[in-house]
């Protein structure tokens, strides 16, 4: 969830919002890294990965190295896989990515939607944004069935 369309969508479903985790870390005021929130806008829809499913601690985490070599371990360990086995891509990782900048370090969560990031905004500028955009389609795309 990132834009208008993500929040109409969303009401339409009955939810009352939206969790936008991944838009908010690329905001000015999010308290991580520059180089955060760049590698976010630089990112696509597919340059994210699953990580810990043996585990049954799934998350949804940028491609890097370390991720690369945590799934690589995930394949040749199968159902073996214990979480000492991963330890060096998953533990204490966030303070060296969110504080130092340091994107590589390990795992790190990223949804799906860092395709749909193109920017740094504001947060104000952000709700602005989304706020306009899903009036706009609203009164596009349901103007004609109210009035039916």
């Amino acid at each position: 969830m990132a834009d208008g369309r993500s929040l109409v969508a969303a009401l339409a479903l009955g939810a009352d919002g939206m969790n936008m985790g991944t838009r908010f870390i690329a905001t000015r005021e999010a308290p991580v890294h520059e180089n955060v929130k760049r590698a976010i806008v630089a990112a696509s829809e597919l340059d994210t990965r699953l990580v810990m499913r043996p585990l049954r601690n799934t998350e949804r985490v940028l491609k890097n190295a370390a991720v690369d070599r945590l799934l690589d371990k995930e394949r040749a360990l199968g159902a073996n896989l214990k979480f000492e086995d991963i330890l060096e891509q998953v533990a204490g990782v966030y303070p060296k990515v969110m504080q130092e900048g340091a994107v590589d370090a390990g795992a790190w969560s990223c949804g799906m939607v860092a395709g749909l990031i193109h920017d740094i905004p504001s947060v104000q500028a952000l709700i602005d944004r989304i706020m306009g955009e899903a009036h706009a389609i609203i009164g596009q795309r349901l103007a004609g069935s109210l009035a039916a």
